[in-house]
């Protein structure tokens, strides 16, 4: 049995020791930002980077750098400046505070929601010196009356505020018509501003090989292609045929080692059950994710081991092993090695909401297809020792038996 820590906050820890790349990274950040402070103009830094490949943990140890000076260090050109740390991800967010207060230069009140900060200085007509913007792909770029923000963008909103603005962003993480961005776009809004750019591109999150990633990451591309002979080289690669067997596997995980859950994209209609709306797959029955009152973050709570979490539980954690449901929207085109989104078997209609400044059919069409193919890449880079799939699709279910036999891989036998 492997001895593993499953606190969110030792993931995104800022006492976690950096790779060079890392430390070198925040370095130039707080150069940057030093550097730009003192101009009568706004500067931006983005940090590029694909899931799990180590942007909030950098983030994490920035904001305390910065706000340990702001609140310290007298000669320094941060000392008392005003500073947020933002997240549009209410789970992640309770990490975050959860971290402050075991530090004493940082306090809860350092940690907000776009929207609740741009409102606030709005009342206050006050500006701030600093805003780090983690998972910057949730921020919205349309108004948004549910969640009070009455502006066009969060993005610029926030610029207007601030002096320099630090943000991290993954394109393939943007899961909302109402939070649209491409790097385009994103890029349209910062090279108005002295500005910089730094790649990310090492997989820290999960165990598998490069090859392993690479798979997933055509897979979301719409092509399914032959699985590498690396797939369960020092990681837990499994295809299932029964998402039952799957599920009891899951648990085995999680009695084992913890923070094990099995995940699922939409496509599952609603139908009541005792107040719960229920996930079926033959003899697979599970409720959703519950909305969390707690401020423990969904994984750590041992009762979600009997429900399937959601991109909206699971985006921006990582978890040991995940079993994921690839649902109905997800299929594969017959006769070919081609995936195909199935946007009439889409069930979070929040999700793919009209916007005003998208009028081309054709363009939205792709648009939303895309973000279907991006839910299901949030979930298949969560598991950090193993992931286990499991399709709705008959067709696309036999292929991946198939390749995973063709990989030389034997099917996974029931959980004793």
């Amino acid at each position: 049995m492997k001895n593993i820590d499953n606190a969110a906050t030792n993931k995104i820890s800022p006492f976690k020791k950096l790779t060079t790349e890392q430390a070198q990274l925040v370095n130039d950040i707080i150069s940057f930002t030093k550097q730009h402070l003192t101009q009568n103009y706004p500067a931006i830094y983005t940090v590029y980077g694909d899931a799990g490949t180590g942007k909030s943990v950098i983030l994490s140890q920035l904001f305390v750098r910065i706000q340990k000076e702001a609140r310290t260090q007298q000669n320094s050109v941060l000392y008392h400046t005003n500073n947020y740390f933002l997240v549009n991800h209410p789970e992640i967010l309770k990490v975050y505070k959860e971290i402050a207060g075991s530090i004493k230069e940082l306090y809860k009140k350092d940690f907000a929601r776009p929207t609740s900060l741009i409102n606030q200085l709005d009342k206050q007509n006050q500006t701030i010196d600093i805003a780090i913007i983690d998972e910057a792909h949730l921020l919205l770029s349309k108004p948004d009356h549910y969640n009070n923000f009455y502006h066009d963008n969060q993005l610029v909103e926030i610029i207007k505020r601030a002096k320099v603005v630090i943000i991290v962003f993954d394109q393939y993480q943007v899961l909302r018509m109402k939070s649209l961005w491409t790097p385009a776009r994103l890029q349209a809004i910062t090279s108005q501003y002295p500005h910089k750019d730094y790649h990310l591109t090492h997989m820290f999150r999960m165990n598998a090989s490069d090859d392993l990633i690479k798979w997933f990451n055509e897979f979301t591309n719409y092509k399914l292609t032959p699985l590498p002979a690396s797939a369960r080289d020092h990681y837990d690669f499994r295809i299932y045929s029964d998402a039952e067997e799957m599920r009891k596997a899951i648990v085995q995980r999680n009695k084992e080692v913890g923070l094990s859950r099995i995940l699922s994209t939409s496509g599952y209609p609603s139908t009541l059950d005792g107040g719960k709306h229920y996930i079926e797959e033959g003899r697979f029955k599970m409720p959703w994710d519950q909305y969390n009152y707690t401020v423990t973050p969904w994984a750590e709570l041992p009762q979600t081991i009997n429900e399937v979490g959601s991109i909206y539980t699971c985006q921006g954690f990582d978890l040991n092993y995940t079993g994921i449901i690839i649902g109905p929207p997800i299929s594969q085109t017959p006769h070919t090695n081609q995936l195909q989104v199935n946007l009439d078997r889409y069930t979070d209609v929040e999700a793919l909401k009209k916007r005003d400044d998208l009028t081309d059919p054709a363009e939205i069409k792709s648009l939303e297809k895309r973000m279907i193919m991006n839910s299901l890449n949030v979930l298949f880079k969560r598991g950090v020792y193993g992931t286990y799939l499991y399709a709705h699709d008959p067709l696309l279910r036999h292929s991946l038996t198939s390749l995973f036999k063709k990989a030389g891989f034997m099917l996974p036998k029931e959980e004793k």
